[in-house]
């Protein structure tokens, strides 16, 4: 299905911790679309570049009056708070970052070792992390919110391709050049295969 385009749509960028949705923001800020974020949580060892966070978003299942300053911006929203968005209103578009759930884990492990802290069974969380993601694209579905799958290691290994693709989905000129250019891949770390 071919999303209507437009300006004012508000881009998302989605999926589980660690899978490279900052990265995606990076490649969107570069490309020419200007990120939703307010700073509060800058670049460190994890994420060099930073998170591209905003803050309000974690209150999403209370409300979403910043909604509207997203309109025409690129937003980083956690899988599990997409089915929090009103559904009336706002046109969205949904870019859904997976990446092999193995890296994901050892991500999250290292992340938390470099902070002191000990990660859960990566077996219960492995199952709970697919289902999670499942349940997220059927939401999208059910609701026809127009959404593209983007994957983490296309994103380092085919940066054109997958600029290309975005820059189609969203029907907006970017700048692929700077997109691919965003692409460091000496950040993959965590890779195991």
């Amino acid at each position: 299905m071919e999303p209507p385009t437009g300006a004012d749509c508000i881009i998302i960028v989605s999926g589980l911790p660690r899978s490279g949705t900052s990265l995606v923001m990076q490649m969107l800020a570069a490309g020419g679309v200007p990120p939703l974020t307010d700073q509060k949580r800058g670049p460190d060892e994890n994420n060099p570049r930073g998170y591209f966070e905003y803050e309000a978003v974690k209150q999403l299942q209370s409300g979403a009056p910043w909604l509207d300053e997203a309109r025409g911006h690129a937003v980083k929203i956690i899988h599990l708070l997409l089915r929090h968005l009103p559904l009336s209103g706002h046109d969205y578009r949904v870019i859904l970052v997976q990446r092999a759930l193995a890296e994901v884990l050892a991500s999250q492990r290292a992340m938390l070792a470099r902070a002191g802290k000990v990660a859960a069974a990566d077996a219960a969380l492995e199952q709970m992390f697919s289902k999670q993601l499942a349940a997220a694209e059927q939401w999208l579905s059910e609701h026809k919110i127009p959404y593209i799958v983007v994957r983490h290691r296309e994103l380092l290994s085919e940066s054109r391709t997958v600029a290309e693709e975005i820059a189609k989905f969203l029907g907006r000129d970017l700048d692929l050049d700077a997109m691919c250019a965003a692409v460091d891949p000496l950040l993959y770390r965590e890779r195991l295969t």
